[in-house]
């Protein structure tokens, strides 16, 4: 059995700034996507949202053996990690379909194999 992991990047100042009915539609789309992992007999492992980057700490080798710990995101981008799926499964191409079908209804996924 093969586990993935599926990244949701998504730009959090825009998500913070939409109307409620918009996050409920996000909630009813990641409630599909919950009974179709399960429909297609793949086992979610863990999923939970991410704490805003702006809380994050990050931590980078200093190049003398120690650690510069810095408070916020490791890069500056448009988009931060918003979330993510751990999913195991025997059947790649099944989670890809509904996986499409959970991006298709407004997420943005990274589709990421772990290495064997």
């Amino acid at each position: 059995m093969s586990r993935y992991l599926l990244l949701l990047p998504a730009p959090e100042a825009e998500w913070a700034d939409l109307p409620p009915e918009e996050h409920e539609k996000g909630h009813r789309s990641h409630g599909q996507f919950h009974r179709d992992l399960a429909a297609g007999g793949h086992r979610l492992i863990v999923s939970n949202p991410l704490e805003p980057s702006a809380q994050a700490t990050s931590m980078r080798p200093d190049g003398q053996g120690n650690a510069v710990v810095t408070d916020g995101p490791f890069t500056e981008s448009a988009e931060q990690i918003a979330g993510f799926y751990f999913i195991e499964s025997d059947d790649e191409p099944g989670l890809r379909a509904i996986t499409e079908q959970f991006a298709a209804r407004g997420e943005h996924i990274e589709f990421r194999k772990l290495a064997e």
